[in-house]
């Protein structure tokens, strides 16, 4: 397995997965916003801001981010891979593309909330602490940032 920068030829492996994992992401509800995140991952992929744990034709897990903003957009692991530290790859990959000393951000489900209970402790595991509550698709979600420090600082 590698992980590396996604590339346009990996889009439908991409779409696999995503198909695998809807139903815990709000706003993949319908084969209209199916389509729309492919359009979107293929912008991301552009942007060089799509990360994929790849064995050969397979996309084992996806990452989506904005260096912009600093934001992990999007995080998701096959089912049949998970507990093997894909996730924790993905994200560090991530780290090495983003801005030295600026705060990331990532939004999960909030606290009681059953689909969210793994995603909140792997964010902590990785030392993401919970900040504020917002909503997303129309769904109630809680941001979780980890805190950087500045270049040279530690």
């Amino acid at each position: 397995m590698e992980i590396r920068l996604a590339n346009a030829q990996d889009i439908d492996a991409w779409m696999a997965l995503v198909e695998q994992v809807r139903e815990v992401f709000p706003g993949l509800e319908t084969s209209e916003a199916m389509a729309q995140h492919r359009d979107t991952v293929l912008n991301f992929i552009k942007n060089s801001s799509a990360v994929c744990a790849a064995e050969r034709e397979r996309i084992l897990g996806a990452l989506l981010f904005s260096k912009e903003n600093s934001v992990l957009c999007f995080l998701a692991v096959d089912p049949a891979c998970r507990r093997q530290h894909i996730a924790q790859k993905l994200v560090s990959f991530m780290l090495t593309q983003m801005e030295e000393g600026k705060d990331i951000t990532v939004t999960t489900y909030r606290e009681g909330d059953p689909n969210g209970t793994a995603a909140r402790a792997f964010y902590r595991h990785l030392g993401f602490s919970e900040g504020r509550l917002t909503e997303e698709f129309g769904c109630p979600v809680q941001e979780f940032v980890l805190k950087r420090p500045a270049a040279g600082q530690i």
